[in-house]
């Protein structure tokens, strides 16, 4: 079976990778490889972030980890990393890029803000705007990267030679936002996204719902479907 390493800690985002993907891979994330270095997401671009991080990961997996990597002689292992966020119609696009640390920007803190904190920001910025002005929408890019090893005669694999290896596959999800939250459910921003089509925000619809609808569900449903087309990963 071949594996798919997940760049990320986020839990929720693991399950709902995992529940649209299916079962064809074992997945990890990197809670599996407490050494792993941190990435700093500083591009413009969610493609920009998305690759970095899968290219980042491959690479120290090809190194520090090629016996994991390597002790399955029939599967192949892979790194899948997205860069995700929600833009604003009113505000620009933005957080856009900066969606999960939108209120740390606001008071210098480093590092990503809890969720609470982010969504408690963004209300209070589309405070006095309309309904018909709330227009939003949730964008995801996932990048997808092979974890090359070493031959026994050639030198580590370059940076560049992950990268030119790397699959992007891009996914949005058109709505808008509600005054204040509503549900329990997902996560992020999800209590206030209304998605086209419906009346109630994510964190009402639920993981059924969601998972047809949201932008990563529709990223990970192009990378689904290459997987398909080339019988597998």
């Amino acid at each position: 079976m071949d594996k798919l390493i997940l760049a990320t800690r986020n839990a929720h985002k693991a399950e709902e990778i995992r529940a649209i993907l299916g079962d064809q891979f074992r997945y990890l994330t990197l809670n599996h490889f407490p050494g792993v270095p941190a990435v700093e997401e500083d591009a413009n671009t969610f493609a920009g972030n998305a690759t970095k991080k899968a290219v980042a990961l491959a690479r120290w997996l090809a190194s520090a980890a090629a016996p994991f990597v390597s002790e399955n002689e029939h599967g192949q292992t892979f790194v899948l990393a997205d860069d995700s966020g929600l833009e604003v119609d009113a505000l620009n696009g933005a957080p856009g890029v900066h969606s999960a640390r939108f209120a740390a920007l606001e008071t210098g803190r480093v590092g990503n803000s809890p969720d609470a904190e982010n969504l408690a920001r963004l209300l209070k910025l589309l405070r006095d705007v309309p309904t018909e002005k709330r227009g939003a929408r949730f964008r995801c890019v996932l990048a997808l990267t092979p974890v090359i090893l070493a031959g026994a005669t050639s030198s580590s694999p370059t940076c560049c030679e992950f990268e030119m290896e790397t699959e992007l596959f891009d996914g949005v999800c058109e709505g808008r936002l509600s005054v204040a939250p509503h549900g329990q459910g997902g996560f992020g921003y999800d209590p206030a996204f209304i998605p086209e089509g419906q009346e109630r925000t994510f964190g009402e619809l639920g993981e059924e719902i969601k998972n047809r609808l949201s932008h990563r569900a529709r990223a990970l449903a192009g990378l689904k479907q290459r997987l398909a087309g080339r019988g597998g990963a």
